[in-house]
């Protein structure tokens, strides 16, 4: 069997007739002299073949609630085993984890595991599912499918929370292997993705609606709101109005408040006001789940029946303070269905994070 610290062949390339080898996972396709990393600094030209070179490497395991990834929709309450290795395909000024997706440094990798440790553990600990998290799952795309083809042979769930920019091909394996995932949708306009993440906005357009209309995979969408970058009044109606128009109002959407961090330290963070007129301005477009995040606003974090308007999940941050949806996830009230996944309740997991070792050392 393979050992953790192995590389690990990767899928999406070619060979370019000046010797180079080029990367077709995501949108920059690297093109790589022998020795060379991508943009990604995990998928490398070694011996003219691309290896990824963090397979069964990890930053670190925890236990989290779900509603951390954010997932407010599927299976609420329940606990999820979440992780992430090094690296990462954007270059966003604002990282909210930094240290690990901007990391150079191997050694930040501590923990190890296979795959089939990975599903064993997350049914000991007592997880629904495991998350693809930290950094951005797609750039160690052949670890997380081979994860989550152990996790479902254990019938544990996957998730994804990813900016999603990734090509066509790779997009359709990789999201066929999740059942969630949340995609950061950082701002609508492609000046901002340019300027602020060395990317492009259609990229993340399309990897939203493939997901929604064309997998199975259950879909919720985060906007990390920056005071004077992506917060105006008409970016957010634009912003929204595709989610409706394109994707359809039933599909959750995130606005999170942005602390300082990386190379945007001079920001103020986002005031609790703005995230109120954000979610106003969301639910005017006619989304019907629209949530805030990063702050305590306990009517942000309620999900309401869309038939009577009732209070079917209290949150305040990651914490469950009321529960009523039905086995099959329905309004007690009025019978409608709420859009995602629920059933089986069990008492929250609470906002805890509990880190755990998997190492095989």
């Amino acid at each position: 069997m393979k050992t953790p610290e192995s590389r690990h062949p990767c899928q999406w390339w070619h060979p370019l007739d000046d010797g180079r080898i080029q990367c077709d996972l995501c949108p920059r396709d690297c093109r790589l002299h022998e020795g060379q990393r991508g943009a990604c600094f995990v998928r490398m030209n070694e011996g003219g073949a691309m290896q990824l070179t963090t397979w069964g490497r990890s930053s670190g395991f925890c236990i989290d609630p779900i509603e951390k990834k954010p997932l407010n929709h599927f299976y609420p309450g329940s606990a999820i085993l979440s992780f992430g290795t090094a690296g990462c395909n954007l270059a966003c000024k604002f990282c909210q984890n930094w240290d690990i997706s901007k990391s150079r440094d191997m050694d930040r990798l501590m923990d190890s595991a296979t795959p089939e440790t990975i599903a064993a553990a997350a049914q000991r600990y007592g997880a629904r599912s495991v998350a693809y998290t930290y950094n951005d799952p797609v750039i160690f795309a052949e670890y997380a499918i081979d994860t989550a083809a152990a996790c479902r042979a254990a019938g544990i769930l996957n998730v994804a929370v990813t900016a999603g920019y990734i090509h066509e091909a790779p997009r359709k394996t990789f999201f066929s292997m999740m059942d969630a995932a949340n995609v950061d949708l950082k701002a609508f306009t492609d000046d901002f993705y340019f300027r602020q993440c060395g990317a492009h906005l259609q990229p993340i357009l399309d990897t939203l609606a493939w997901i929604h209309h064309e997998s199975d995979c259950w879909l919720e969408i985060t906007t990390l709101l920056i005071p004077g970058l992506n917060d105006s009044d008409e970016e957010l109606r634009q912003l929204a109005g595709w989610i409706f128009r394109e994707l359809g109002p039933r599909v959750p959407l995130h606005l999170t408040a942005f602390h300082p961090d990386w190379k945007l330290d001079d920001i103020a963070p986002t005031p609790p006001a703005t995230l109120t007129r954000a979610r106003r301005i969301a639910l005017d477009q006619g989304l019907q789940h629209v949530y805030t995040g990063n702050v305590h606003d306990p009517e942000g974090g309620t999900t309401r029946c869309t038939g009577c308007g009732k209070a079917l999940i209290v949150r305040d941050w990651y914490e469950i303070r009321g529960y009523e949806v039905t086995e099959s996830g329905c309004c007690p009230g009025c019978g409608t269905a709420l859009a995602g996944h629920f059933g089986g309740w069990r008492p929250a997991f609470g906002a805890q994070r509990i880190p755990v070792r998997l190492g095989l050392a």
